[in-house]
């Protein structure tokens, strides 16, 4: 049978289409998963440091630090009056629970210093967990008493209704690992793993 330009066009056409039927396929399966993921955000103390030490918990996909917690718009490093040194979260809810990400956020801070973490010390670097629904309220609650339980002493963490998170400058994300040396002089410095040591204990 001859092939003519007709048959040739139809031909090419018949396979696009499926071309297309798949890779449309493939981003049907594709859209759960990335649909299940979560975000949380907290404050806890410096940014760089709260990331630091919750991007290895397992479970956890990405962090970012900003702010949250004002009322105002925009906030920067330089003008952030009334808002948290924060960080958002995104989390695999079927690798690790609401409440477990909470009690990891929990055990990489002071929650019993109601001023500040360590040598960072004013109203920005107060400790705080922001929550969305009346779920995570709850379970924010729960792990904050369950802290307060095991310490033996009252929690200065904050339990807050969310608010706007605003991505803090380039230059602040993946601080710890892109500046790994200015970082751990910061981090020895500030007396944050040996406080860590006499917070908790090994609890």
């Amino acid at each position: 049978m001859a092939v003519t330009p007709s048959s040739t066009s139809e031909h090419m056409k018949t396979r696009l289409f499926a071309a297309i039927a798949a890779a449309s396929l493939i981003l049907a399966d594709a859209a759960p998963a990335a649909a299940a993921l979560k975000t949380a955000v907290f404050a806890g103390g410096c940014f760089w440091s709260a990331e630091h030490d919750i991007e290895h918990t397992p479970g956890v996909t990405n962090v970012v630090v900003g702010y949250a917690g004002g009322a105002g718009t925009h906030p920067t490093y330089d003008n952030h009056e009334g808002f948290l040194e924060s960080i958002k979260v995104t989390y695999d809810p079927a690798k690790i629970s609401y409440a477990q990400l909470v009690d990891a956020f929990f055990h990489h801070i002071d929650p019993t210093d109601p001023g500040g973490q360590f040598c960072d010390q004013g109203g920005s670097y107060r400790t705080a967990v922001f929550t969305t629904t009346p779920q995570e309220k709850g379970a924010a609650e729960a792990v904050k008493a369950q802290v307060a339980k095991t310490l033996k002493k009252p929690v200065a963490t904050m339990v807050l209704p969310a608010t706007t998170f605003y991505m803090g400058e380039a230059y602040h994300q993946d601080y710890a690992t892109k500046n790994p040396a200015a970082y751990m002089t910061y981090r020895i410095g500030c007396g944050r793993d040996r406080a860590l040591k006499a917070v908790w204990g090994g609890r």
